[in-house]
């Protein structure tokens, strides 16, 4: 055998010092900018305004700045522009620039670390207005400070023009104003209601603050003035106002507290919904995952309710101690707090992370609440009664559950009955179509791919869970074959290591009844089981409205404008349009190519950006409250674009 002495060729990767790479300046957070501002379409774009308007209501928290104006232009570009003592422009001794190029070039530079510059900040990592300008096609800064008025320009965090006078002036602030780099955004459109809210929060925690909003972006001026003296006491009737809440005492609980470098303030109030809405800040920065000062809270009302309960006998000896969800039924709240080193998990600022902050405000809501119900009795008696009825409910949804769990356990399968399940196990790459009916079911259970996904047909009715406590879901005959599918619980005991499948599809009728059970069962998930909404698992399907047939050719539509695109396309002739007036008229072959194959559907992911607008819209669209629920259609009516009557 003739010895084979060919060697196979081996193709060498250097791998040195060379090959290490050190990005300059801004240019990670081009490389990289969902680190910054958590990702790079429409919350990350709306993230730019807030870093730099949290800059300005740091003047205002030292006292400095009465007013703010974010003005959003024809061109795109946004300016923020406010009265504070203007960005210092003299020389940084450490770089031998003007300070105000170093905070716009430079991460981690700013006047927040040492405290002196700030007592309280939100900007805790001094990478805002740089990150602002690193992630700009271009930002223009304007300083007017000890007389004189600054300018400097910039392009994708690079200088393009120094820091220089342009000439006298009479007063001080700093004006920032940018056009968001469409090489990095997916969307450069701000969304006017979604800074008015953010706005309007910022005015609310900084009593007499004046925050103004102007939208120059169409032919008539949108302006909103935002100014409030009662600070978050304001902000609690605002609430309650625009849900048309009515409240079970008039007067709103507040109570602060300040010193050792820290500000606590808290303002609360008891509604007639079944619904908690707390909202927790920290340095006037929402922090949409709660913390330390949120746990704190609820530890300290928790335990001011059961230890004045047990005092007073309003909880018998035999009695269970309240809960956390039974003493926060129907409570809105709004806790703030201020320190000099705050501690946030991540860039975004979530979640406050200092370990002090618990027990302070635990002591303090413990005591105050303790003091204002030894102060009113009558309204102590009218907020108990509804948190005992609060626990007696929760008791008889966990005999509910236990029992549905001992019948499951009896049964020979504990999944529902008309669940066609997947084959494969296990959440990943699985489905579950949540169906209208049983003739779609019937169809989507044919036409589906058997191997990951699953169908639930729905049947009985469905109830509004609005205005419902969790033990009214346990005996109902519609939801509960959900819950059970989906494996995972729900309330305070919803696990999500649990749930047996990673999409979770609502597939309903594209007319006003699927809308109709879209929104309860969305309403279901956002109450009930929250977390399936946040971690991104729940779908809608979008099933074509028009059936396209010329000879041999189909086409489907799932809209008007695409109607109209593909009629356009093959031509009037000889053409046939059929109305799907639902799912049912669907063979198993067309619902499976048009609304189930991976490769041709059509999903929209559901995601909560503001978890406290949500709720409000959830509040005006399914509450008991018909004046509200007007207000926002006749407001909405005109962005209809489909309308089935």
């Amino acid at each position: 055998m003739e010895e084979n002495t060919e060697k196979k060729e081996h193709i060498e990767m250097v791998y040195d010092a060379e090959q290490i790479q050190v990005l300059e300046g801004l240019e990670a957070v081009r490389k990289r900018p969902g680190m910054y501002i958590g990702s790079t379409g429409t919350r990350g774009l709306h993230h730019l305004v807030y870093e730099i308007v949290d800059n300005s209501i740091d003047e205002a928290l030292a006292g400095y700045c009465n007013n703010i104006t974010v003005t959003l232009k024809n061109d795109g570009s946004v300016s923020v522009d406010d009265d504070g003592r203007g960005i210092p422009t003299g020389i940084q001794a450490t770089t031998g620039l003007p300070a105000a190029t170093v905070v716009f070039t430079m991460l981690h530079a700013g006047g927040k670390f040492d405290g002196e510059g700030y007592h309280f900040s939100g900007g805790l990592h001094g990478v805002g207005a740089a990150v602002v300008n690193a992630l700009s096609e271009w930002l223009v800064v304007e300083i007017h400070i000890n007389g004189r008025e600054y300018i400097q320009r910039f392009s994708r965090g690079d200088v393009v023009e120094e820091l220089h006078e342009v000439g006298p002036t009479n007063r001080t602030g700093t004006i920032v104003t940018w056009k968001a780099d469409a090489e990095i955004f997916e969307e450069t459109e701000y969304d006017y209601s979604t800074l008015e809210n953010r706005m309007r929060e910022q005015a609310f925690l900084n009593a007499g603050l004046q925050i103004s909003l102007i939208d120059q972006r169409t032919d008539e001026v949108t302006v909103e003035k935002m100014h409030y003296e009662g600070g978050i006491r304001s902000f609690i009737e605002h609430i309650h106002a625009r849900r048309s809440l009515g409240t079970i005492h008039d007067e709103i609980i507040y109570f602060n507290s300040s010193g050792d470098d820290k500000e606590v303030e808290v303002a609360m109030q008891y509604n007639d919904s079944y619904n908690e809405l707390l909202l927790t800040f920290a340095n006037n920065i929402h922090t949409s995952d709660g913390g330390t000062h949120e746990q704190g809270f609820k530890n300290g009302i928790t335990r001011a309710f059961n230890d004045y309960g047990r005092k007073y006998s309003l909880l018998k000896e035999a009695d269970k101690n309240l809960a956390g969800d039974d003493v926060r039924e129907g409570l809105t709240a709004i806790v703030s707090v201020k320190l000099n080193d705050a501690q946030f998990e991540g860039q975004t600022k979530a979640r406050l992370g200092n370990t002090d902050m618990r027990a302070l405000v635990e002591r303090l809501v413990y005591q105050k609440i303790i003091d204002y119900f030894e102060e009113n009795p009558s309204i102590t008696k009218a907020i108990y009664e509804k948190a005992l009825s609060a626990a007696r409910a929760r008791e008889a949804a966990k005999k509910a559950r236990d029992q549905t769990r001992r019948k499951s356990a009896l049964d020979s399968t504990s999944l529902p009955g008309k669940l066609a399940d997947c084959s494969e196990k296990g959440k990943e790459g699985t489905e579950i179509y949540i169906v209208e009916g049983d003739s779609a079911g019937g169809s989507a259970k044919t036409g589906r791919d058997r191997r990951f996904q699953a169908i639930l047909p729905l049947w009985g009715k469905m109830i509004n869970v609005e205005k419902t406590r969790l033990d009214k879901v346990y005996t109902n005959e519609k939801l509960l074959p959900v819950v059970t599918a989906l494996g995972t619980g729900l309330g305070d005991e919803i696990d999500l290591e649990k749930l047996r499948y990673g999409k979770i599809i609502i597939m309903a009728d594209a007319d006003v009844d699927g809308s109709h059970i879209r929104t309860l069962l969305l309403t279901f998930f956002f109450r009930f089981m929250r977390p399936l909404l946040t971690e991104g698992h729940i779908y809608l399907a979008q099933p074509p409205l028009y059936r396209l047939q010329k000879g041999n050719t189909i086409r489907y539509a799932y809209d008007e404008a695409s109607r109209e695109r593909i009629t356009q396309e093959l031509g009037e002739n000889n053409l046939k349009i059929n109305r799907y007036k639902g799912l049912g008229e669907m063979n198993p072959d067309q619902l499976w190519e048009t609304t189930m194959n991976p490769d041709n559907r059509t999903l929209i992911k559901v995601e909560i950006d503001d978890a406290a607008a949500a709720d409000e819209i959830f509040t005006i669209l399914m509450g008991d409250k018909v004046p509200p629920r007007r207000e926002f259609i006749e407001k909405n009516a005109r962005y209809v674009q489909n309308l089935d009557i």
